[in-house]
């Protein structure tokens, strides 16, 4: 009597080894987007706070208290919105202190806020950094 060999694979056992080897290939594959998407939106957030500070520091060695005061009464240049890198746009905002806290003295203190919005995963967003400058006498 002969036997049937055993040797070999049988059609259900490669389909279940494909299942089995698509379902981790998946896992992987989408745990590597997750990271590589939260690496993207981290270095955009990095980038988007780099340029805020270097506008801020520009603001500061380049305007006097004067300057910054002119520059609020100005429209077109208070709250104008600006590209200053591909994807990047920059709104600079000055206030009177004395508008946000009405007790304060009025024209001495003037808060300057740079807004850097940029957009990722279809969404935008955005970075605000303020300063204050004063007035010295």
């Amino acid at each position: 009597m002969n036997k049937k060999s055993e040797k070999g694979f049988t059609g259900i056992d490669i389909a279940i080894s494909v299942v089995v080897l698509f379902i981790f290939v998946s896992i992987i594959a989408f745990l590597s987007y997750g990271f590589n998407s939260s690496a993207k939106e981290i270095e955009l957030k990095s980038e988007a706070t780099s340029l805020a500070v270097q506008e801020i520091e520009a603001l500061k060695n380049s305007l006097t208290f004067e300057q910054i005061a002119d520059r609020r009464q100005s429209d077109e240049e208070n709250n104008k919105t600006e590209e200053i890198k591909t994807g990047f746009y920059k709104t600079v905002i000055i206030q009177d202190y004395a508008d946000i806290y009405p007790e304060k003295v009025v024209g001495l203190v003037k808060k300057v806020t740079v807004k850097i919005q940029y957009m990722s995963k279809g969404k935008e967003q955005s970075v605000e950094l303020s300063t204050i400058f004063s007035k010295e006498n």
